[in-house]
């Protein structure tokens, strides 16, 4: 799973304040971007702390925080969720009370978690690109084909055969092809 939009939360706990984000992201140069701005947004902030899951990599910074007590619990609500491709970072205003480890990990873990009650979660699928070329005359049936099935025309080009890239589920992709394959009745030229 992974998220659709970004969404937010906000912690006082003992006169800290903890403003929490969990967004979607793809790697770790987006994900350090993110968090520049979010300093030069909150110039005033004692922390900004983030952990990140994307392309099977992860990060956890505790940015001053005790070792272990921010980016890391961070991770783990991200992991417990079953998360891909998602930034999550806590701006932390420091109240005046020490927290301890303990009270730190909850706090971290807690922002992020009530971030977590709002976003819009949505599968993941691996996609499959194909491309193909068909005379004229089977355009038609193969652009129906392509629409039935849900898959995303990328590109058509017109030559001495209609070229088409479209994208569909990886899991639809052994299907699709035999359909395609038969309705064409062997005249499609897979590229």
């Amino acid at each position: 799973m992974t998220l659709s939009s970004p969404a937010h939360s906000e912690l006082i706990i003992r006169k800290s304040r903890f403003i929490g984000c969990v967004q979607p992201m793809s790697d770790r140069a987006g994900a350090q971007a993110q968090v520049a701005a979010l300093r030069a947004l909150h110039p005033g902030a004692a922390h900004v702390c983030w952990a990140l899951l994307a392309g099977g990599h992860s990060a956890a910074v505790d940015d001053g925080e005790p070792g272990g007590t921010a980016g890391r619990p961070m991770l783990d609500v991200l992991r417990h969720q079953d998360l891909e491709s998602v930034l999550a970072t806590v701006v932390r205003y420091f109240g005046g009370v020490k927290l301890g480890a303990g009270g730190l990990v909850r706090a971290y873990t807690g922002t992020i978690a009530q971030a977590l009650l709002d976003a819009d979660k949505i599968v993941l699928q691996r996609m499959l690109t194909l491309q193909c070329a068909v005379p004229y005359a089977l355009e038609g049936v193969l652009r129906r084909s392509i629409e039935q099935a849900g898959a995303h025309l990328l590109q058509v080009s017109h030559g001495a055969l209609v070229e088409l890239s479209f994208s569909l589920p990886e899991s639809q992709g052994a299907q699709f092809l035999a359909l395609a394959n038969e309705q064409s009745q062997g005249h499609i030229q897979w590229l």
